[in-house]
């Protein structure tokens, strides 16, 4: 992995060799693990959005072309030819499955879906209004205490089972959460079922009558969940990874990245669409809203175009765009006007000068909010969405953090800004 030296002169002169490490692909990154001791400074990098926090063979991304590959896969050729469940299995253990492989698997995640009754329980302590999202982290936080006894990091078979329980169980517990804001009873699991299929019976189903799983709302889900599955050092998965590297069990840290993740910067913005859509009203207003957007001057920003990292087409939305126009046509709610208006936006936006030169493409959180309202899943519950896609992402970095030998416990420094040095005073001298 190293390939050459970097070679620093400090103002005073100082000079020193900073080893450049090359990963597969990507830019090579320079080692400043001695800068400290060599230089007496540290380095400044808010946000962090210049530092490689960790080596890993899991996602890698180039912003610039518009790439995403999970082990080297390609998404696109995931997203077309691959099952969330056969993903899954890809990023916990870094191959593709055999076909043996893949049935075990998908049978261990089938019969592991089932919640503890002592934590269905635990779900009547909540508001009948609690957001999903808190409910979803304080119940994974609580999961430690149901099953401490396979609680051991170091052993490869607790790690095992912690993975398998956190993907199968997450659909049941945000399922629940939501089955409370409805004030509808909880719907068990049913094995027989898909993984998506599972999650859509367990939130529309109810006892009155049968629930007939809609297979395109099925196939709809299981893609989103393929694209959200993982997106590299993400914040959420950097929380992850900081909160697993202190040897904290790791539903606490799922628990954690689930917290981050409901930050609208973060894993908020396909509800953001949602809202900026419904302040936009109708399409007569669309170009009085893109000549606010362009103004430097007013607070309206049209959410749901370009990304943080992509500076090309995201290519999750070049597939979701698809599947979006697939499922308002096969539920017949092309018709109603925030689908209308989503339409015609993003049209607009493929079109106009200015968000061509900006590069500022409709992203996957453009597309995802319109098909989870199409399926009839609430705004509330969108980033509950996110999660049980991005949790095999945060199982695969945990699992990878807390295997590597040259692990430490996260532990960044800072640029003091505060007071020197000063002695206390007697508060009758203040």
């Amino acid at each position: 992995m190293n390939k050459e030296s970097f070679r620093l002169i400090s103002p005073g002169g100082t000079e020193t060799e900073l080893p450049v490490h090359s990963g597969t692909v990507g830019p090579d990154v320079v080692d400043i693990g001695s800068l400290y001791k060599s230089q007496g400074v540290f380095t400044y990098d808010p946000g962090f959005v210049a530092t490689g926090s960790c080596v890993s063979d899991i996602t890698y991304i180039d912003g610039e072309q518009g790439i995403l590959m999970y082990r080297g896969y390609p998404v696109e050729q995931l997203a077309a030819n691959s099952s969330f469940i056969e993903v899954s299995y890809l990023l916990l253990y870094g191959e593709l499955p055999t076909a043996d492989e893949l049935q075990k698997f998908d049978h261990t995640i089938r019969t592991h879906t089932m919640l503890n009754e002592g934590m269905l329980n635990f779900f009547k302590g909540f508001r009948y209004d609690a957001h999903p999202m808190a409910m979803l982290s304080a119940v994974v936080g609580s999961m430690s205490a149901y099953y401490h006894d396979t609680l051991d990091s170091s052993d490869p078979v607790h790690r095992d089972i912690f993975s398998h329980r956190i993907l199968a169980k997450l659909p049941t517990i945000a399922a629940a959460a939501f089955k409370l804001n409805s004030g509808q009873p909880f719907i068990y699991p049913r094995n027989d079922l898909t993984y998506s299929e599972n999650l859509l019976q367990m939130l529309f189903a109810v006892p009155a009558e049968p629930y007939e799983i809609d297979p395109i709302a099925a196939e709809a889900l299981d893609l989103l969940f393929i694209l959200h599955a993982d997106h590299e050092q993400n914040c959420s998965t950097s929380t992850v990874r900081m909160a697993g590297s202190s040897g904290a069990n790791p539903y606490s840290a799922i628990a954690a990245g689930i917290s981050a993740l409901w930050g609208p910067a973060h894993g908020g913005a396909n509800e953001a669409v949602l809202k900026m859509l419904e302040e936009i009203g109708d399409t007569s207003q669309i170009d009085k809203y893109v000549a606010k957007a362009k103004d430097k001057n007013d607070p309206f920003r049209l959410m749901g175009f370009g990304h943080r990292v992509y500076k090309n087409f995201d290519p999750r939305a070049t597939i979701i765009r698809d599947m979006a126009h697939k499922v308002l046509e096969k539920l017949g709610r092309a018709d109603t006007p925030m689908f209308d208006l989503a339409l015609e936006l993003e049209q607009f936006a493929l079109q106009d000068d200015y968000f061509i030169e900006k590069k500022l493409y409709p992203n996957v959180d453009f597309y995802s909010g319109i098909i989870y309202r199409a399926l009839g899943i609430p705004t509330s519950m969108f980033t509950v969405m996110f999660a049980i896609g991005r949790s095999v992402g945060w199982t695969a970095h945990w699992r990878e953090m807390i295997a590597d030998p040259n692990g430490r416990i996260s532990r960044p420094r800072q640029l003091y800004t505060g007071s020197p040095a000063r002695d206390y005073v007697a508060i009758e001298k203040r």
